[in-house]
This record gives structure tokens, sequence and C-alpha cells, in this order.
């Protein structure tokens, strides 16, 4: 009994030490608010410039909802702990950033705490934006500051307990925030350097490509190694040109900023909305960005033994080619008026159908690309409500046995049920 009275003070002077740190690092002073500034006290070509930093950033992306206002917010965000809904941007004073100074937008942009002092959540990328210059993020609240106000709140997020309390993330922070630019590199060209600056930093393109750990932090020593994002594979963009149909740069600046390649196939999913706003840049900018992820390139590592490969289910191939001449091959038959028109891609170098995995050849066929207009450079039709899990998987046999080289895909129907479901994790 002696003995544990003995350490009962230190054990309390322990658990206060730690609740002073936790209170440390948790509590964040507010900034005061200011009155709304006069969109006309906002320099033009600060604005200017600050619309291509947004583009770059893809602000609008997130921060616009399905047919909703943009940069209203509200958009729904699934992640592996519930359910986050983005932030209204516009100078909206009540539900927007009307009232917050650029004190408070940098400090946002550069450590993820809002105006008030509270934490917002890391799927707002603040750990690549904190490498933003002080002048692009002063240009991007000028470009922000001068669109319409518009009123509306998002919606409470959706998350697990403890994670919907906020200043948790402090945490979190802890581990995954390191503030400042990056090194400079002397022997690196500029081109370089302002790819860099936009792959890592604005463009936070690790966000994506990259897996995430247990607490929903980008994995230590695996950037670019690929991830999972609304459901589809963000592919590795360390492997582009190693490999089964190997990518150059030329050809992937072009599909960054025209969201289509006549030798890869053509952008869907999370990544179209990217190459929309990719589009408006110039294309200096897109070309650093192909400059630095080719500087990233390794070898592929190697491959399994042959005799572990599975073989093709040769019905569910013969079934799949069946669908594909009632459904695909109006536009993707070898002899399709489409095939040569505009330089269109063709199923024998597509990169969903050389993939490891068949996810996003089944989303593609679930969702198709949705229309955008007469201007638009590609358009499918969704197929999700038109074929069942045992017809799109034995498309997507068909397409991997008839167009690749490479081993069937495992398990495909299983995996088409997984998807239709929603399970991102699978």
């Amino acid at each position: 009994m002696k003995l544990r009275y003995r350490w009962a003070p230190m054990l309390a002077v322990a658990g206060a030490v730690v609740a002073g740190v936790a209170l440390y690092l948790m509590w964040e002073q507010a900034i005061a608010p200011i009155k709304p500034p006069a969109p006309s006290s906002f320099d033009g070509q600060l604005t200017l410039h600050g619309a291509r930093v947004v583009a770059l950033g893809d602000c609008a992306v997130c921060h616009t909802a399905r047919d909703g206002k943009p940069y209203a917010g509200g958009l729904p965000l699934s992640t592996p702990f519930g359910t986050l809904y983005s932030t209204n941007i516009t100078p909206d004073p009540d539900t927007g950033i009307g009232t917050w100074s650029l004190e408070a937008f940098t400090r946002a942009m550069r450590r993820g705490i809002s105006r008030d002092g509270h934490q917002l959540y890391p799927a707002f990328p603040y750990i690549h934006y904190t490498r933003m210059s002080d002048a692009d993020i002063a240009a991007a609240y000028a470009y922000l500051m001068r669109r319409d106000p518009v009123v509306a709140k998002a919606p409470p997020n959706d998350l697990v307990f403890p994670l919907n309390f906020r200043s948790l993330v402090a945490f979190w922070n802890v581990l995954f925030l390191r503030t400042g630019p990056e090194t400079p590199d002397s022997s690196r060209s500029a081109q370089w350097h302002r790819g860099r600056e936009l792959v890592n930093g604005l463009g936070h393109c690790a966000a994506c490509h990259t897996p995430l750990n247990l607490i929903g932090g980008e994995t230590w020593g695996k950037a670019f190694e690929g991830g999972v994002i609304d459901g589809w594979e963000a592919p590795p963009l360390m492997r582009l040109a190693h490999g089964p149909v190997p990518w150059t740069e030329a050809q992937l600046a072009t599909y960054l900023r025209t969201g289509i390649s006549s030798a890869h196939g053509a952008a869907a999913g999370p990544m179209l909305p990217v190459t929309q706003e990719l589009a408006t840049v110039p294309q200096a900018d897109v070309e650093a960005m192909a400059t630095y992820l080719f500087s990233l390139q390794q070898p592929p590592p190697a491959d399994s033994a042959i005799a572990s490969l599975p073989v093709a289910d040769q019905a569910a191939v013969q079934r799949g080619s069946v669908l594909f001449a009632g459904a695909c091959a109006s536009c993707h038959g070898d002899k399709a008026p489409m095939q040569s028109i505009g330089d269109r891609p063709g199923l024998a170098t597509s990169s969903a159908i050389h993939a490891a995995t068949p996810r996003n050849a089944i989303r593609m066929m679930f969702e198709g690309v949705p229309w955008q207009g007469e201007q638009a450079l590609h358009y499918m039709p969704a197929f999700e409500d038109a074929m069942d899990d045992a017809q799109i998987g034995d498309l997507a046999a068909y397409l991997r046995a008839t167009y690749s080289r490479l081993p069937p895909w495992d398990a495909v129907t299983q995996a088409v049920a997984d998807l239709r479901k929603g399970d991102a994790a699978k």
C-alpha cells in the first residue's frame, strides 16, 4: 500500500503534464473577424493570378456540390471514418469566409486552423498547401473574395467516435504536418522546381496517389505508390514510364491538360474534374508537373512466379464478347467511327484494362463519363443500372483477355459486387 501511495504524486504530475501538453496542442486563438472587403479593393492582376492558383489547387472540385453554386461547399467526401462535407469558401459573411482576413486565410492554408480557432479536418489538404508561397496564398484569397457570396451552410459531418471531436486533429498534425517550403536542389532546373512545387504543394497529388494508414495519414515512405479515392484507383505515379503501356512525359502533360491520352485512355471519376481545372492553366504548369513526376520514375518490382498466375475463365470471356458486341462495339470496336475521330484512345492501350486490379475498369462501366456539353472531348454512358454484377464481371474478363497480354484479374464478379455496395476499402 505504501508503495502505491508513493507513486501517486508522480502519476498525478505526469497526468497534469500530459493534460497540459494536450491543451497546448489543441488550443488555438481566434483571429478577429473583419468587415467583408469590397471586391474592388483587390488588384485585378492579383485576382487573375489567383484564378490560376485556385485552378491548380482544385478548390472548385471539392468545394462545389453537385448542382450547387461554385465554391459554396456541401460536397460529401467519403472517408474510412465517415462522411465530411466541404465548406463554403465564398465571401458570404455568415456561412463563408467573408469575415476572414488574409492572416486567417493564410493560417488555414498553412496549418489547417479556421478563423475561429477550431481544427480543420485533413481532408482539406493543408499538409500540402503549407508549401505554397505567400504570393500564391494572397492571390487565392483575392480571387475567392471576389466571387459572388452564397448563403450555404454545409451539412454536419458524420464521423465515427471519437473522430467527431475536432480537437483530436491537433495530435494528427504532430505526426503529419510539416510546415514550410521544401529545400531547393541546386542540381535541378527551374522547371523541375516548379513541378515539385505544384505536385507536392498546390496540386497535392499525393493526397490521392499515396496509400493511407490506419489513421488517415499518407503512409510514410510510400509517396505516389497509389491509393483509392471515391472507389477509384489512383494509380502509382512512380511507374508511369515502366508500366505495361509506358507513358512519355509529353503524353502525361497532354493528359493532365486535356483529360485524354490517345495512347492510354480518358480521365474519369475524381480525375476528370482535375483535368478540367488544369485545362485553364498555362501549358508550362502541366509540363513542369510532368517533368517532376518523370524524375521520380522507378522500375516495377520483380514479377511473381508465372505458375501462380490465374487462368482466364473462357466461358466468362465468351459471354463478355456477346455483351461487348451489343453494348460497346459501336464506340469501341476496331471499325467503329469513334476510333478514327479526334485521335481517341483504343482499348488495347487502356490504362484501366492494363491495371493490376479491375477497379477502374469496373467503375468506368458503372459510371461512364458524364456528358459535359457540346465541347466535351469524351463521353461514355453509365451501365451500372443496365447490367448486373455477373454481366459487368464477364465484360471485364473479356476486355482483359482481348485487349491485354496480362493474366486475368482474380475474383472479378466479387469485385463488382463490392464496388456496387460502395465498399471502397476492398
